[in-house]
């Protein structure tokens, strides 16, 4: 019983770890627009959106984040619809 309960937890988080893999991706960031918190991403292919590379806006899903970034910057990020809308909601130092 044991065994297969070690076995399910270790395939959750193994699963969980390339779920969210799927999620980051490369861009370079060509327009920051604080006054309405989006950020403009030349961004390669989102999987989890079925979304090819292409340059696009995007919301932050906090505005904090548009403080660490310009215009030029290299980042990684993952990005997903809330409420319906195109969502940065994470960049990884």
């Amino acid at each position: 019983m044991k065994l297969i309960q070690l076995t399910a937890a270790a395939l959750i988080v193994s699963s969980g770890t390339a779920f969210a893999d799927t999620h980051i991706t490369n861009g370079t960031v060509t327009k920051i627009d604080t006054k309405w918190n989006k950020v403009t991403i030349d961004h390669e292919e989102l999987k989890n959106l079925d979304m090819p590379a292409m340059k696009m806006v995007f919301q932050v899903a906090e505005p904090e984040m548009l403080e660490t970034l310009s215009e030029g910057d290299t980042i990684q990020f993952a990005a997903d619809r809330v409420n319906g809308k195109l969502t940065v909601t994470e960049i990884l130092e």
